[in-house]
């Protein structure tokens, strides 16, 4: 009995050291909370995981695209941005990423990411001839301004990446001749509302969308074409430039969202950084958990420990078995 009390006590020190050591390694760690939900919600199930698996101490930071980039190469701060689309942003990121600056993790969305614009499919349905951006914009009449004085394409908040294109694209396309108006949604909040309000009075509505998204989990839309292919060389030197002189139609490229780390942070943490790098969930699980959120208007932190609680097949194989053990006792 003395020897099995013995061998408690030393089982319980050495626990005691390598909780003590993996605080020491991973330390303080600072996560970019990008300002759209599957961003917000991939930091926070990142949170718990570092903090009750890693002993991590983590501090969720606001972030956006550029911004986050730009702080990230200069400062090495934030030490992680979870879910990070890279389309806007390739060349700097590749840049970074071979100056040794910055790795890239994950790919955080296996499957990749869609972004385009988007018309209700009770209106594709009843209007068979409107395929592509091109066919909708002969059509102002099915897609209001809120106060319904001419066609309205919907733009992203300011700030977001996605905004720059769409205006872009705007031009690119003559829209302004052809009776449309750019809507300014002002925030993430209010593009949400902009399409609830389309659907709940059954009018038309057109603009710009992504997935993996509740909204379009929750409502079913149609995404247009442009009517060409993706060129690459135009999206970098134009598409994706604020004020570009003369931008040409373009369609927007299959969208990828990496997880990026400082590579301070890969050098201080590497079982973290280990983590980080086999981290990825598919559209169909980041759908579930958007949806689940948005029908029972929790936060972020309670998707997260959702995602957690019902995807335990999923993380479980991302860290070590010691690891998830933790977090699940930490749930």
């Amino acid at each position: 009995m003395r020897a099995f009390c013995t061998s408690i006590i030393v089982a319980a020190g050495l626990l005691s050291v390598a909780g003590t050591a993996a605080a020491d390694e991973c330390g303080n760690v600072s996560i970019a909370g990008m300002n759209w939900p599957s961003a917000s919600i991939a930091a926070n199930f990142d949170k718990i995981i570092l903090e009750t698996g890693y002993a991590c101490k983590v501090t969720i930071v606001p972030g956006d695209t550029k911004p986050t980039l730009l702080s990230m190469n200069e400062k090495s701060e934030p030490d992680v941005a979870s879910e990070f689309w890279v389309g806007s942003v390739r060349v700097e990121l590749d840049a970074a990423v071979k100056q040794n600056r910055i790795v890239q993790a994950a790919e955080i969305l296996s499957d990749g990411a869609v972004e385009g614009w988007w018309i209700p499919k009770f209106i594709a349905d009843a209007n068979p001839d409107i395929r592509t951006v091109q066919d909708a914009l002969k059509h102002p009449e099915l897609f209001p301004t809120p106060d319904a004085s001419q066609g309205g394409v919907y733009n992203c908040p300011a700030g977001w990446s996605c905004q720059i294109t769409t205006a872009n694209l705007f031009r690119a396309l003559g829209a302004g001749s052809d009776g449309f108006s750019l809507v300014d949604t002002g925030t993430p909040q209010g593009l949400d509302d902009s399409i609830a309000a389309a659907f709940g009075k059954k009018v038309g509505w057109l603009g710009y969308y992504w997935a993996p998204t509740a909204i379009l989990g929750k409502y079913d839309m149609t995404r247009l074409g442009f009517g060409v292919g993706h060129d690459k060389a135009e999206w970098e030197s134009c598409t994706i430039v604020p004020g570009c002189a003369r931008p040409q139609v373009n369609s927007y490229p299959v969208s990828r969202a990496f997880t990026i780390m400082t590579r301070a942070f890969v050098d201080r943490a590497p079982p973290v950084a280990n983590y980080l790098k086999k981290r990825s969930w598919d559209n169909s699980t980041i759908n579930d958990v958007l949806a689940w959120q948005d029908e029972h208007k929790e936060s972020n932190r309670e998707a997260a420990l959702y995602f957690l609680r019902n995807y335990a097949d999923l993380w479980t194989k991302w860290v070590p078995a010691d690891i998830a053990e933790r977090v699940k006792a930490g749930l």
